[in-house]
């Protein structure tokens, strides 16, 4: 694995302490929570939110570790289920409840920075999905679609007008999800945790969970050093498994993703993009870049079974990025890494309780950060005011990964993906001539 010192994100956060350090001893908790990412987070804050006390949150390294704060910064509606695949698997009614749950998380983000004051780089300049390919017919469905059936609205984006804004012959027409940000996704995660803290969250880092037990009506979690003695505990590990039950980490498959960061670029960023938007296209395989604060562009893509190397990420993602911007050939990439995601086989989150007391979010795959705020606030209500909205998830449950075959199958599916996508685009210049 990459050292997360690499990480762009790292570097730019303020050094200083957050939590209480490593559990030592023993200590009672209503709710345990495991894991310091946004799902875990998200619990615990709105558990606290909603007047519960005693909650003890557990990080094996510190928060926001994991995916949490590796991310793109992307934050905007849906899953990583498609739109029309929820149609097909709840009808309209239950598919556009879910929907709905990550848009109002989108809000909550945005709100949550402003009630909490999180200094998280915030950029209100929505998201743009730029098409790959001539053809307008995917763009035109999705957003009927979205129109139709879930309520929501992404403005067409003519060729000319996306060219004017990204400044790339690579893409024709597009679709713009004005709602949506972008943010600085780690300080987010530790803005979330400070706010957390502040209303009586004990969160302690560098603290793994090692073992997890029936202790008469409630549970008991084991650290290196101490133990917690809780009513409820939440595990929400992701793609870090942290093998407290079998079924759990049998039920994800732990995912790579890619994503680098130039050096700043001062005035040439305008000659990139004269938008302040993030964007992503429509392949299947897709990159994703957003402008950065500090003039860098942020840049990410790939998913794959493999944890590369920092120049091994460098490398693959630069040639990607010169496909889109060659006016970038030469500029410096000052940083590099990979992280992990957890992915279902029905590339949903799986949420809800899986024992009496035990609860999940896991398996947000690559389109989390309004999920994971969705699923925080899913679980904080059914704790503790018994909200049974979490059902509306119970069709993608704790399904199994069919590790290891699963990975291999996860990457056999990317690869066939990635082949039509390049086929596709090459029938398409082969008849543009």
């Amino acid at each position: 694995m990459s050292g997360p010192d690499t990480s762009y994100y790292l570097a730019t956060v303020p050094e200083r302490e957050l939590g209480f350090g490593p559990l030592r001893g023993p200590v009672a908790a209503s709710v345990c929570v495991v894991g310091g990412g946004f799902a875990g987070l998200n619990t615990a804050l709105g558990l606290a939110e909603r007047g519960v006390r005693d909650v003890v949150l557990l990080e094996s390294e510190r928060v926001g570790f994991g995916a949490s704060g590796r991310n793109g910064g992307f934050v905007f509606g849906g899953f990583s289920r498609g739109e029309d695949s929820l149609l097909q698997d709840l009808g309209p009614e239950r598919a556009r409840l879910l929907y709905s749950g990550t848009t109002d998380a989108v809000e909550l983000i945005r709100a949550r920075t402003d009630r909490y004051a999180i200094d998280c780089d915030r950029v209100d300049a929505g998201v743009l999905w730029a098409n790959w390919f001539r053809d307008p017919q995917v763009l035109r469905e999705r957003q009927h679609l979205l129109e139709q059936q879930f309520g929501v609205h992404w403005e067409w984006m003519p060729r000319e007008r996306l060219r004017s804004l990204v400044h790339t012959q690579r893409y024709h027409d597009g679709l713009f999800e004005p709602r949506a940000f972008h943010f600085h996704p780690l300080k987010y995660a530790r803005g979330i945790a400070r706010a957390a803290m502040a209303q009586g969250v004990a969160i302690h880092e560098q603290t793994p969970a090692v073992a997890l037990e029936r202790a008469g009506p409630g549970w008991r979690v084991r650290t290196p050093e101490g133990v917690v003695e809780a009513d409820l505990v939440v595990l929400a590990c992701g793609g870090y498994l942290a093998g407290l039950r079998a079924e759990v980490d049998a039920g994800v498959l732990p995912i790579a993703t890619y994503v680098m960061v130039t050096q700043p670029l001062g005035a040439r960023l305008d000659d990139v993009m004269t938008t302040r938007a993030a964007v992503y296209d429509t392949r299947f395989a897709f990159d994703y870049y957003r402008p950065l604060p500090d003039t860098r562009l942020l840049w990410g893509g790939r998913i794959s079974v493999l944890d590369r190397s920092p120049a091994e990420v460098e490398a693959v993602l630069y040639r990607d990025m010169l496909k889109v911007f060659p006016q970038l050939d030469g500029v410096r990439i000052d940083h590099a890494w990979s992280g992990l995601m957890s992915y279902a086989r029905h590339q949903m989150p799986q949420i809800g309780a899986i024992d009496d007391g035990l609860w999940l979010a896991q398996a947000f795959g690559g389109h989390g950060v309004a999920p994971t705020t969705f699923a925080g606030e899913l679980l904080a209500s059914a704790i503790a005011n018994g909200d049974p909205r979490w059902r509306e998830l119970s069709d993608y449950g704790l399904v199994s990964a069919i590790k290891p075959v699963g990975f291999v199958g996860a990457q056999l599916s990317y690869w066939w993906a990635e082949f039509k996508d390049e086929w596709k685009d090459r029938v398409e210049r082969a008849r543009a001539g």
